[in-house]
């Protein structure tokens, strides 16, 4: 039977402090070579073994073997120096050294498809793999080559086609495009970044969904939203476009956000996953706030297309902070279960 309200998470998890440095984003392995390679495999064993401990419906790797959530692909594609690094502003918001792309980019050899195999292996449950989409992955990188951020866009929708296509043989039941562009450059994404975004996802069976908040809580972000005032209604500029396209599943941020809840009408139709916990502060919602998200959301989701999940990836958290919130998404989907089906 299928489950009504699955939980998931939007991405990344804490790594264990043996891996890397807790807390930290680009945080540099602490291991290197097979000690690495296994221990990126012990860490996404531990992260998955936490996720069905907070009885998460629907499990991810959390992100253990990448660094970042954009620069892991991306290192592994050619015409891209790292080596050669220039300073840009990433998503108008902060500046950051990154790499260089200084020829054509091209994908050699599969990225995750490996660490997907091994996450498939461990669990019958549902698995859902994060890619970066290809607006962020431009957002995130100095273009010296195509100097036009739509040929490279759709140059990286190509690629992540031939990645998303061997994730999905490998077994992988959600292809999820992290797109947190899509609340910054708003002509640009109704312009071609949804089309990039079908050119990623052509040919898929397996579902697929985007991913789109407003950043791990860092202090860029945090900041950042300090000046969106009372009410956060970038996704608006979007959504309309959005449910007209052929991705599945949309993932937005909702709890403790100033985003209202009506938005939600415009991609009505839509499975969502609705962000019910907070990644920007180290306090662990209760059962019951968890709840009181769900049942606004359910004005505008229908109840079979709802999937309660976390605003954004945790990777800068406590592993005991993101395992207590975690288990609060759980416990919280469980109370809105209750009520919707009497039982």
């Amino acid at each position: 039977m299928k489950t009504l309200l699955p939980t998931s998470t939007a991405g990344s998890l804490p790594k264990p402090s043996w891996l890397a440095q807790p807390e930290t984003l680009w945080s540099p392995w602490k291991l290197q070579g097979d000690e690495l390679r296994e221990g990126k495999q012990d860490a996404l064993r531990l992260s998955l073994q936490e996720q069905q401990q907070a009885g998460i419906d629907i499990v991810g790797d959390g992100e253990q073997s990448r660094q970042h959530f954009v620069t892991t692909f991306i290192e592994h594609l050619s015409g891209v120096d790292f080596a050669q690094r220039e300073t840009v502003r990433i998503r108008n918001r902060y500046d950051a050294s990154v790499p260089t792309v200084v020829g054509e980019v091209s994908r050699q050899k599969p990225v995750f498809v490996d660490d997907a195999k091994f996450l498939r292996a461990q669990t019958t449950q549902p698995i859902k793999w994060a890619l970066p989409g290809p607006m962020t992955m431009i957002d995130t990188l100095y273009d010296g080559h195509y100097k036009s951020r739509e040929k490279l866009a759709w140059e990286f929708a190509k690629i992540l086609n031939q990645e998303a296509k061997e994730l999905e043989a490998a077994g992988v039941d959600i292809i999820q495009f992290d797109e947190p562009a899509f609340n910054v450059f708003f002509d640009e994404v109704n312009d071609w970044g949804i089309a990039t975004l079908e050119r990623a996802r052509e040919g898929l069976k397996c579902e697929t969904a985007v991913h789109i908040c407003y950043g791990y809580g860092i202090k860029a972000n945090t900041e950042w939203k300090k000046t969106l005032g009372s009410e956060w209604r970038q996704y608006e500029e979007i959504f309309p476009k959005l449910q007209k396209s052929n991705i599945d599943i949309i993932s937005l941020e909702c709890h403790n956000s100033r985003v209202p809840m009506e938005l939600l009408e415009l991609i009505r139709g839509k499975k969502v996953m609705v962000g019910a916990i907070d990644v920007a502060t180290n306090t662990i919602e209760t059962p019951e706030e968890v709840a009181a998200t769900l049942r606004k959301a359910l004005q505008f989701v229908d109840a079979d297309k709802l999937c309660p999940c976390t605003n954004c990836g945790m990777a800068p958290l406590s592993r005991q902070v993101a395992l207590g919130k975690l288990k609060a998404l759980n416990a919280g989907a469980e109370i809105v279960r209750k009520e919707l089906t009497g039982l």
